[in-house]
């Protein structure tokens, strides 16, 4: 798939979540890499029912944006995209959601959510029964990006379900690829809004 391609792809769902409920008031950011490793990343405070293809920008792995986007303003969580793609090199893909389920469940948290017997698990790679123990990390809300990325460093083990929550905040997840990316966001939005309704 050409950056094109790429761009186009990741604008349909940026539109698809935000009709869902999924990012209000410009919140949520994105980024993907392309077939050169670049890291493309929202910029920040784009109505995300108008995204475009041109709201991407390109950044390095320190959060800085490169190229012709120097002094362009990316997303103020840029640097949690760059920790993931540091941590996990199979990284393609990174979805951020602020959708109503996972940030209630996390308020009921206290460092993990824990989910079996649902069928839908199997939706994370890796998981191939309802029978397993899917435990997925809760971080507490930060405003410094540091601080949050050092956190995330030091819990690196127990991000084995592509996915996290901020407490009060909301979820991200990631992928090789898009598909995959949407499938671990989606499975992880199923299941917090199962264990809401028990």
């Amino acid at each position: 798939m050409n950056l094109n391609e790429q761009k186009h792809k990741m604008v349909e769902t940026i539109r698809l979540y935000n009709s869902k409920g999924w990012s209000p008031a410009t919140s949520t950011n994105y980024s993907f890499k392309d077939l050169e490793e670049n890291i493309w990343v929202s910029r920040s405070g784009v109505d995300k029912s108008e995204f475009s293809e041109n709201d991407f920008i390109t950044v390095n792995l320190e959060g800085i944006p490169t190229g012709q986007f120097v002094g362009v303003k990316p997303s103020a969580e840029t640097l949690i995209h760059c920790v993931i793609y540091s941590l996990f090199s199979s990284v393609g893909v990174i979805l951020h959601s602020h959708s109503v389920n996972p940030v209630v469940l996390s308020l009921k948290a206290s460092d993990h959510v824990e989910f079996k017997g649902f069928e839908i698990q199997k939706g994370f790679a890796g998981c191939e029964t309802h029978e397993s123990l899917v435990s997925v990390p809760v971080f507490e809300n930060s405003q410094d990006m540091n601080e949050f990325a050092a956190w995330m460093k030091e819990r690196s083990s127990e991000l084995t379900f592509h996915c996290f929550i901020i407490k009060g905040h909301g979820t991200y997840a990631w992928g090789k690829n898009l598909f995959e990316a949407k499938r671990h966001l989606e499975t992880l939005e199923y299941l917090c809004y199962c264990m809401l309704m028990e």
